[in-house]
């Protein structure tokens, strides 16, 4: 396991990323799918392939909920448990007006997982509703979204445009996955290299296969942010912010090291 780094509120990224493209590119992010996306694809724009297929064999059958997780040694953040992997780096994002953990970085090889786990109603599930409103928000910044069945389900692809260094604008590709549990939602954001890498890609699919979500029994608003905190710190139920709730384009912001 590698060190231990602490994030606040701004938005930056410090893993590799693929190179983004300019303003005039018209393919998708590397290891992203193209028009073969449309293949896959049902009629209301969503692809159910990999929901009803059995799993992959690099794929445990988490993420797990409490009650149900087998027996591993885990890094305890409150809302989510981290297995611990030889070469990962955790890095946990802070909001520094209110001091509240608001999401963990798994990072390995260049690439980083951000992982946020929200409570969900008891009767529904929230990742449809969400990729919509991911997807939506994403075209209409310019950028572009795209559908495509994944491991653990229907997973988006998404490539946001950004103001590059010269001037020009590029794209900074990031691929969604969410995973809808008993009473909570667990959304994953991938980036960097991972996003052109079979195989790294397939680290971190097994490493979202691994993890366990702990939402408690307190009385919580769909959406509404499980709270974390700090590994081997212990903190009294519900204390995350009250407006603290699911930002289907928030990123991990800069990263202040600790420890």
């Amino acid at each position: 396991m590698g060190l231990f780094s602490r994030r606040g509120r701004k938005a930056a990224e410090d893993v590799d990323e693929p190179q983004v493209g300019t303003a005039d590119d018209t393919g998708t992010a590397a290891g992203a799918p193209g028009t073969e996306a449309a293949d896959a694809v049902d009629a209301d724009g969503t692809a159910d392939a990999g929901k009803e297929q059995g799993r992959a064999a690099h794929l445990e059958d988490g993420p797990y909920d409490a009650s149900d997780a087998p027996d591993e040694e885990r890094i305890d953040l409150g809302g989510i448990q981290v297995p611990g992997i030889d070469g990962l780096e955790l890095r946990m994002e802070v909001d520094q007006r209110t001091n509240a953990v608001t999401g963990a970085n798994l990072v390995l090889g260049g690439s980083s997982l951000q992982v946020q786990a929200f409570a969900a109603p008891k009767t529904s599930g929230l990742w449809d509703e969400v990729r919509t409103s991911l997807r939506d928000s994403v075209v209409g910044q310019g950028g572009t979204a795209e559908t495509r069945p994944g491991p653990f389900g229907t997973e988006l692809i998404t490539r946001l445009p950004v103001k590059r260094s010269d001037g020009r604008t590029g794209y900074r590709p990031a691929r969604f996955l969410g995973v809808d549990g008993p009473r909570w939602f667990l959304r994953a954001i991938l980036t960097g290299k991972a996003l052109g890498d079979a195989a790294q890609a397939k680290e971190f699919e097994t490493l979202i296969s691994r993890l366990v979500v702990v939402r408690g029994h307190e009385a919580m608003a769909p959406q509404e942010l499980i709270p974390l905190h700090l590994p081997g710190e212990r903190v009294a139920p519900n204390t995350a912010a009250p407006d603290e709730l699911l930002d289907p384009l928030a990123r991990g912001p800069e990263i202040t090291q600790i420890g």
